[in-house]
């Protein structure tokens, strides 16, 4: 848990516990599980016709995705995460760089992946760490489409369950790789 504690009142606000909640997970789980990632992972396929990023800088999509949607490789997670969770949420709500699927330059290695993600996290939560608890409460504006009345609480919180949600899913990708290629070899 965090440092912080409930006798600490002027910290312990509504925007430290969504700061928290996404940097404690950050800090202590996904981040520390990126390290040392290798390019055979990042464009692993442990099924055919996966979604992935081509060693081109091209990347895998449609909207609306066909059901069911493909199976996708740590590149392309690493991919939606940098890109349609963070890039663009900082842009248009921090000021952060233009952002797009169909404009990004997508990583052709892991370290540069990693280097994107580590970028565009910070961006990200520097940005809602600057947030008061009545910035929280300010409608998301039409940046969000459907979702623009929503409070930008609303928009923190799914965030941090997108980072949490596909962090889980590139770590047990790394894990499968692991069992998978040790398996081969032996």
């Amino acid at each position: 848990m965090s440092a912080r504690t409930p006798e600490n009142s002027s910290e312990n606000t509504v925007t430290t516990q969504l700061v928290d909640q996404l940097d404690f997970h950050w800090t202590h789980q996904l981040r520390p599980r990126l390290a040392g990632l290798t390019d055979d992972e990042y464009f692993w396929q442990p099924v055919p016709a996966c979604w992935t990023v081509g060693r081109d800088g091209s990347i895998d999509f449609t909207h609306p995705a066909p059901e069911p949607s493909p199976f996708t490789t740590i590149a392309w997670r690493l991919a939606h995460v940098i890109v349609g969770v963070l890039a663009m949420r900082s842009h248009s709500h921090f000021g952060g760089p233009e952002a797009g699927y169909e404009t990004w330059q997508y990583a052709t290695d892991a370290a540069t992946a990693v280097r994107q993600l580590d970028e565009e996290y910070r961006r990200w939560i520097d940005g809602v760490r600057s947030l008061s608890d009545d910035g929280l409460t300010r409608p998301c504006g039409p940046a969000e489409g459907p979702y623009a009345d929503y409070p930008f609480s609303a928009l923190v919180l799914h965030i941090n369950r997108e980072v949490i949600h596909h962090g889980a899913e590139i770590a047990c990708i790394r894990d499968l790789y692991a069992h998978t290629t040790t398996t081969k070899e032996n």
